[in-house]
């Protein structure tokens, strides 16, 4: 595993909490100190190939047992998946006993799969799902009741919470390895949220254009927003600038105190990170 950010001094007290983000691609973790409020320690450890969820519990295993910050009790925990198997439901049509229906036409489900939601009722949503099973009875095992969200709950409630009041469609991209969300944002509303794959740029902006193109956004016209992991002049934001005339970067909307050396984190990064807790 690579690591990535680094952990700065922690005491270990009844106050502090964990929430780790597991994906086929990676694993993440972020640490808050309960009492004052302040985030200490935020790591990702990306995998050199994507794995199955078998080989994901091993990695899980694997970095708990590497990672000392991660050998203490914790006042609280949560788990974060991320994957793409998950579709946003408007809640006046939501029916919890057909869970499966809703995402069986961009989804192959098994009969054995477990299928949850998360409810995002401030925003009128529901978010249908499949949660990494295994992991979570790992996590259930090791500390006992916990808390987990699909990682799209939390980066559409965070966009829709602090989107301002505008009738204009907004654009928001969140970048990560090998994949993307676009989420498109009117009048406080969830317009539309996506996620796509890419191994270049040139799939990164085809994706954007396509979204707006389908859409009736106008290029010239339309704020795009960039949140993770992107960077001003890389190739990804270079390309996006050639063909849309409005970039921007957006804010992870951090409530909490960055320690140290995690004080230089640019504040379009770390949006489910922080915001997990």
């Amino acid at each position: 595993m690579t690591q990535k950010e680094k952990t700065n001094t922690y005491t270990t007290t009844n106050y502090n909490e964990l929430s780790i983000q597991v994906s086929l691609s990676g694993l993440s973790f972020c640490v808050l100190d309960g009492l004052s409020k302040t985030i200490f320690c935020i790591e990702h450890h990306p995998f050199e190939t994507s794995v199955t969820p078998q080989a994901l519990l091993q990695k899980t295993e694997e970095l708990f047992r590497e990672r000392e910050i991660l050998n203490q009790p914790f006042k609280k925990v949560y788990v974060v998946h991320e994957n793409d198997l998950s579709t946003f439901v408007p809640k006046p049509l939501f029916n919890d006993k057909h869970l499966s229906e809703y995402l069986k036409f961009n989804v192959k489900i098994f009969n054995t799969d477990f299928v949850t939601y998360d409810d995002i009722s401030s925003m009128g949503l529901i978010n249908v799902y499949i949660p990494f099973v295994n992991i979570n009875n790992y996590i259930f095992d090791r500390f006992g009741e916990f808390e987990y969200r699909h990682f799209s709950s939390i980066l559409v409630e965070t966009i829709l919470h602090n989107h301002p009041d505008v009738t204009t469609p907004h654009m928001y991209v969140h970048v990560q390895q090998g994949h993307f969300e676009i989420a498109v944002i009117k009048d406080k509303k969830l317009l539309l949220y996506n996620t796509f794959e890419y191994a270049n740029k040139e799939d990164f902006i085809y994706y954007i254009l396509f979204t707006a193109e389908q859409l009736k956004l106008n290029p010239e016209e339309f704020p795009l927003y960039f949140l993770g992991e992107i960077y001003e002049g890389d190739e990804f934001h270079e390309i996006a600038y050639t063909y849309v005339r409005h970039i921007h970067f957006g804010n992870n909307h951090c409530r909490y105190r960055m320690a140290g050396d995690l004080q230089t984190v640019e504040p379009h990064r770390e949006l489910i990170s922080v915001n997990s807790f």
